[in-house]
């Protein structure tokens, strides 16, 4: 009875040890394999709640790099827009100094007539320019939504649906309002060019000034929202005191508007001194003024033609025109004076949506620094739910390996505890 007490002693010892030996091998192995790989968490099994967390971070990691993607798309769009509108205000630069050579007084014909040809040749570059498209084939400055060409090459108005889009928290606009750089609204701008339709006589020069706009909100707009046009039609005739001059006018609107402006009320400006340059206000026009100039005398008459300017092209356009047909210098410095003074509110809104791309970029620049933070503290965290301490990990497995020496020597002992051994 004594032998097979003992012999299920031994058998049981042996049993413990082998599966001693067995638990620290596989938990050597492990700690290998997590030493070899980093991770602390290999399979969803290790940790359940450390796996589950890991993975939503790598999904917003994963989110983030797209957002970034699609940001950097927008960005070089934004960056060609801004280029584009550059360019623009580099040709209107160079209409500008061109329109400015055209008032020269020693110009002829034939000399405005060249003007007016180079200045068709920049008008249609402007034109090319505003009509830029993406590597994708899609417009720069198609606002909310246009045709493949926004702008229409005869007239250059712009073929779609004006505004511009706001972007998200993650992404910008990839294209910009062609339509607030080019078009002019009336009561936004007031952009309107006064043309000399009759003087008599032509020799003393009459004419006006530039139209500006006083307040653009009290422009009047017929039902459709387009611009009145205007006829003023002006008499010269003696002042109050001797030795001056008035200018009597009346101011017809067309098509008739909310205003009295039918030509039935007779306006007469203070008394002026005829030897002295002129310079006569018009301010029964609402929200609009200018001047009338000249070297009037009395009985002089006038005819002015105030017509809305509805883009920049549209300016350019009607340079072109009175430019090239002007038959004298004081038409020609009319002409120059009001697309000067039309040229320069042009360059103004291309300059306002120039800005805003500008704007735009540096917002680009702060979402992907942002992007960039929140991808560093993600992986942070996926980092400290799965990833491997390796000073522990080195440790433990040094641990591990020194039990698992122990656990072999232990095994060795026991193997000595055989019956064969005994009986010996």
């Amino acid at each position: 009875m004594s032998y097979s007490m003992n012999r299920v002693g031994t058998a049981n010892m042996y049993d413990s040890a082998t599966r001693n030996l067995m638990t620290r091998q596989t938990s050597l192995a492990n700690l290998q394999d997590n030493l070899t790989s980093g991770k602390r968490v290999e399979r969803a099994s290790d940790d359940p709640v450390a796996a589950a967390q890991a993975e939503r971070d790598m999904t917003r990691m994963s989110r983030i790099q797209t957002d970034q993607r699609a940001l950097d798309a927008q960005t070089s769009a934004v960056t060609q827009a801004e280029s584009s509108l550059g360019d623009a205000t580099n040709l209107m630069q160079q209409i500008r100094e061109l329109v400015v050579t055209a008032g020269s007084g020693t110009f002829t014909d034939s000399d405005r007539a060249t003007v007016a040809t180079q200045l068709q040749s920049l008008r249609n570059q402007l034109l090319d320019v505003a009509n830029r498209k993406d590597t994708n084939g899609l417009p720069l400055l198609s606002a909310l939504g246009s045709a493949v060409t926004p702008f229409l090459t005869a007239m250059g108005q712009f073929d779609g649906l004006a505004g511009q889009t706001t972007g998200s928290s993650v992404g910008i606009p990839n294209t910009l309002d062609g339509d607030a750089a080019f078009m002019f609204q009336p009561q936004r701008d007031g952009v309107f060019s006064a043309s000399v339709s009759a003087a008599t006589p032509a020799t003393h020069g009459l004419g006006s000034s530039a139209v500006t706009s006083t307040n653009p909100t009290q422009v009047a707009v017929d039902p459709s929202g387009n611009a009145l046009q205007y006829q003023i039609n002006v008499t010269y005739a003696a002042g109050t005191a001797p030795g001056t001059l008035a200018a009597q006018y009346s101011i017809t609107s067309v098509p008739a508007s909310a205003a009295p402006l039918d030509g039935s009320q007779t306006f007469t400006s203070p008394d002026f001194d005829p030897s002295q340059p002129v310079s006569v206000p018009v301010t029964a026009i609402p929200g609009l003024s200018l001047n009338l100039t000249g070297q009037p005398q009395a009985g002089d008459t006038m005819q002015l033609t105030l017509t809305p300017s509805k883009s920049i092209f549209d300016t350019i356009d009607t340079a072109i025109k009175d430019i090239g047909t002007a038959g004298s210098s004081s038409a020609a410095s009319q002409a120059v004076g009001q697309a000067l003074a039309n040229i320069d509110t042009g360059m103004a809104r291309l300059q306002t949506v120039r800005s805003y791309a500008g704007a735009l970029l540096n917002r680009a620049d702060n979402i992907s620094g942002n992007q960039k933070t929140r991808s560093i503290q993600l992986e942070a965290d996926r980092s400290s739910a799965v990833d491997l301490d390796m000073i522990k990990g080195v440790s433990d497995f040094q641990n591990q390996q020194t039990g698992y020496q122990a656990a072999l020597k232990s095994y060795s002992m026991v193997q000595k505890l055989s019956l064969f051994n005994f009986i010996s």
